[in-house]
């Protein structure tokens, strides 16, 4: 066949990505063993039923139509007065454009303010596909990385002395996948410093801010922020619709503006059944007051369970969907830790170097399953880490 283009080669680079062992765990379980599978991070429950029912009705009433490119007037609406709860500030619609998903809404944040041949810096552990996204844009990037025994929080000095003068923008997530930190106002303030002093956008990850533990500050509420700032959010996590594919994105009406052209070329706009579905669940918050307690619960219930473990230590876990353990001290090797651990005691974890070099020695933990699997799945963690150290004293 004909040459493909550089830009689809590029997005992946060849090697491994990282799933391996969620691929063996789900494998094995798929073919009868007991796995408990605790790599993914899609819920174990399905999406409420009355925004099923609202689908079911759009659908029934003929609904089957293009839509605005940038979403629907009822359900822009409906964003921007989640983004208002999210943000910490008024939001108008003409400030939100409705994407295929929070990925969508990234995807077309890097595309809005990167060329090829700029540059970004990413704020690592990082969701998987963040590096990618910079690939397909043609742009370079520089991973900085949070201290695990800082609670994973952002370093200000580390990110300056990533800055080049071809830097465009800095990507963060808040709460954190997969680390569960949730970012203090002090480290963002120090950020929307650099932001402003060098004139660079701020695109930020707000996907799991139902879901947080403490305080949930986003950068756009900052002082001189909202103009430099892009907010990417979801329907996935926080009302339980992960192949829904909605999301949205928050930012400059003139910026958001020009988004519209870019969903010309991408999407041409969203189902109609799914954006009145969508916007009728963010109208009533169906599921968000319910999905945010049984992750809160779950965590608790993990992190009581697991406490005391040999040698394993909590970092961050704040909030979001996922624990974060330092396995370091049993061993260095979070791939090999994972592997063993599926092995010896059929728990299938990520390896924490599959989200950048801050989380290696560290295992992440999905919290998608119910309290008493996860509470078996801390039982096997805590005799997994007992064991391996007499084994290998």
């Amino acid at each position: 066949m004909p040459k493909p283009s550089k830009r689809i080669t590029g997005i992946v680079p060849s090697g491994k990505d990282g799933w391996e062992v969620h691929f063996a765990a789900w494998t094995r379980r798929t073919a009868g063993e007991d796995i408990i599978v605790l790599s993914v991070g899609d819920h174990d429950f399905d999406t409420p039923s009355e925004t099923i029912e609202a689908c079911v009705n759009a659908v029934r009433g003929s609904n089957h139509h293009y839509t605005p490119l940038p979403g629907l007037p009822r359900l822009r609406k409906a964003m921007a007065a989640a983004s208002t709860a999210c943000t910490g500030i008024p939001t108008e619609p003409d400030e939100i454009i409705a994407t295929a998903g929070g990925q969508g809404a990234l995807y077309a944040a890097v595309q809005g303010v990167l060329d090829p041949g700029d540059h970004a810096i990413v704020v690592a552990p990082y969701y998987a596909t963040y590096p990618n996204t910079f690939s397909a844009a043609g742009a370079s990037f520089t991973v900085v990385e949070t201290p695990a025994e800082d609670g994973f929080q952002p370093r200000a000095d580390m990110i300056r002395a990533a800055l080049r003068p071809n830097t465009r923008a800095i990507l963060i997530n808040t709460p954190n996948n997969p680390t569960g930190a949730v970012y203090s106002r002090e480290r963002l303030e120090q950020l929307a410093d650099i932001c402003k002093q060098h004139d660079l956008w701020l695109l930020s990850d707000e996907v799991y801010w139902t879901l947080g533990g403490g305080e949930h500050v986003s950068p756009r509420s900052l002082p001189g922020m909202a103009e430099r700032t892009l907010v990417i959010n979801s329907m996935s996590k926080s009302h339980g619709m992960t192949g829904w594919r909605m999301g949205w994105l928050t930012g400059p009406k003139a910026m958001i503006a020009l988004m519209t052209d870019l969903n010309l070329v991408t999407t041409y706009g969203l189902p109609a059944f799914i954006s009145i579905a969508c916007a009728e669940a963010l109208e009533n918050h169906y599921g968000v007051k319910e999905i945010a307690e049984r992750y809160a619960a779950r965590r608790a219930v993990f992190l009581d369970a697991i406490r005391g473990a040999n040698e394993v230590t909590v970092r961050g876990s704040e909030g979001g969907m996922y624990v974060m353990l330092d396995v370091s001290a049993v061993e260095p090797d979070d791939e090999k830790f994972a592997w063993a651990l599926l092995d010896q005691e059929k728990v299938g974890v990520m390896p924490g170097s599959s989200f950048g070099e801050a989380a290696a020695g560290h295992i992440r933990i999905s919290l998608c399953q119910p309290e008493p699997v996860l509470k078996e799945a801390a039982l096997r963690v805590r005799r997994f880490a007992s064991n391996y150290r007499r084994e290998a004293a």
